[in-house]
């Protein structure tokens, strides 16, 4: 295997890879791979996992949306499953914020969303505050990923019922209190 370069004619055409996967997957891809000071080294493999996390991220969307009305989100009425589940969507999304503002760590950004969507996908979905947990954080992942990942956004954000266009939205807020742990086990060897 030789490294790709124009010289040796070896290298992938990025057109190539738009039409075959879209370009959201491409982009993802792109900014996912490498930080954006380091080189690239292009992997059809990796572009085919940023295909499926998409399509893992629409197929939850859908499944949730097609589950009908999701009632208020009631914070006071949450288990502490769902308020384990709420913290790490805020933690989440503090990261995210840190990383795409002052850090410009584009990488660790979404892979901290790809980190909240395997937690969300293992999420139960059955009482009503379990579908209002999903609901708020799935708005949150479509907001964070809507710069990386614009067209899915877009009609993923609608689905949801996200209020206006998801390019006119307001970033996502972290909520403090949602982050505050409420009790911790310590284990002590005596």
């Amino acid at each position: 295997m030789s490294k790709m370069s124009k010289s040796k004619n070896n290298g992938i055409d990025p057109q190539v890879m738009v039409e075959r996967y879209g370009a959201d997957t491409v982009r993802l891809f792109m900014m996912f791979a490498s930080p954006a000071d380091m080189t690239l080294e292009w992997q059809e493999s990796g572009v085919e996992g940023a295909n499926r996390f998409l399509k893992r991220v629409w197929k939850l969307v859908y499944e949730h949306t097609n589950r009908g009305a999701v009632p208020a989100l009631d914070i006071a009425a949450l288990s502490e499953d769902q308020k384990a589940l709420r913290r790490d969507v805020h933690k989440t999304i503090a990261k995210v914020t840190d990383d795409i503002g002052r850090r410009q760590t584009f990488n660790t950004a979404i892979a901290a969303i790809m980190e909240l969507m395997n937690k969300l996908a293992k999420a139960p979905q059955d009482g009503e505050q379990d579908r209002a947990l999903l609901n708020e954080a799935l708005l949150a992942v479509v907001r964070m990923l809507y710069p990386f990942t614009p067209h899915v956004c877009f009609d993923m954000w609608q689905s949801l019922g996200g209020e206006g266009d998801v390019d006119n939205a307001p970033w996502p807020q972290a909520d403090e209190q949602a982050m505050v742990e409420d009790s911790r086990l310590v284990v002590v060897q005596v």
